[in-house]
């Protein structure tokens, strides 16, 4: 069995060629279009690496951070978050740091850099 990705992004033109570009890498691909969404998603599934887009909506890519990282199962608290944004220069890689995010990405999105990360977060061969 693969690594388990969740694609959260609201963009179904990203997270459609997000799970082409990753499905191709043999990961197992789940996807949520909002922050609603990924918690309920994340209630039930242990994820290896959480794809985040910061600007989502019902709850946005920050918060659903910050409250993954608040889960009391260990596991799913520790998920690896990369988030995705259109909004980069808006924030500091401390404010990503202190949502719980352990690496961040800009829009438009370079997928070569994407697949790279996401093997360096699952350990999976680079």
């Amino acid at each position: 069995m693969g690594k388990k990705i969740l694609i959260a992004e609201d963009s179904s033109v990203i997270q459609n060629i997000a799970t082409k570009v990753l499905s191709f890498q043999r990961y197992e691909i789940d996807s949520a279009k909002d922050g609603k969404q990924v918690m309920a998603k994340v209630a039930k599934e242990n994820y290896d690496v959480i794809l985040m887009d910061i600007n989502m909506p019902k709850l946005d890519g920050m918060e659903c951070s910050r409250q993954i990282r608040a889960l009391e199962d260990e596991q799913k608290a520790k998920t690896p978050i990369i988030a995705i944004t259109g909004n980069a220069k808006n924030y500091s890689p401390e404010d990503f740091s202190a949502a719980g995010i352990n690496d961040f990405m800009p829009k438009p999105i370079d997928f070569d850099l994407l697949v790279q990360k996401v093997k360096e977060f699952t350990g999976s061969e680079v």
